[in-house]
């Protein structure tokens, strides 16, 4: 399926400077539209039926995704568990001819990436099967509160909740959200 990219020219650098600022003011970019109702519709279709293929689990994690600090009271913000219960399936069980794999590997797109996000170059992850995951969450399950372990991500809606669910960021919660220079290389 070919990306079509008529709202968002992200081979157009005064496009990539207005999201880059958008980013440096808010913390997050939310480019709506990115991918048009039809594509969407394909990439539902293609990984819905997974969802019976998902690997299922639930645990608790402080927001770092790290151990308990020991040094620390138990009731410390750092060492406040929160609770995840989740569907993944992972980059393996998508098609190879997904909108979602053409995405992750089009030089555009990692340009554009790039351009928004102050740094020299992208790669993709070395573990092939964390490229690309899609994540069910039915009723009951959530994703806690947490820091991604990467420097950023792209995350992409596939499909609106029918109630409840909520996405939230916090801007600058981890000492700023800028970058200071361009030699920084990050995995998406």
């Amino acid at each position: 399926m070919k990306i079509e990219r008529t709202d968002h020219p992200i081979d157009d650098e005064a496009y990539v400077k207005s999201c880059r600022q958008r980013l440096d003011d808010h913390g997050a970019l939310v480019l709506d539209g990115f991918f048009n109702a039809k594509q969407i519709a394909a990439i539902s279709a293609e990984v819905g039926p997974k969802s019976n293929e998902a690997f299922y689990a639930a645990s608790t994690h402080n927001v770092y995704l790290t151990p308990p600090n020991p040094d620390l009271p138990a009731d410390h913000p750092f060492n406040r568990q929160v609770r995840s219960s989740k569907g993944l399936i992972a980059d393996d069980q998508i098609p190879a001819d997904s909108a979602l794999r053409e995405l992750y590997y089009d030089e555009a797109f990692q340009k554009f990436l790039c351009g928004v996000l102050h740094i020299d170059a992208v790669y993709p992850y070395a573990d092939d099967v964390s490229s690309i995951n899609v994540h069910f969450a039915d009723e009951g399950r959530e994703l806690g509160w947490h820091f991604d372990n990467s420097s950023f991500a792209v995350t992409i809606l596939l499909q609106a909740s029918e109630g409840g669910g909520e996405f939230q960021y916090v801007p600058a919660v981890r000492g700023g959200h800028k970058q200071d220079g361009h030699e920084q290389n990050s995995d998406y």
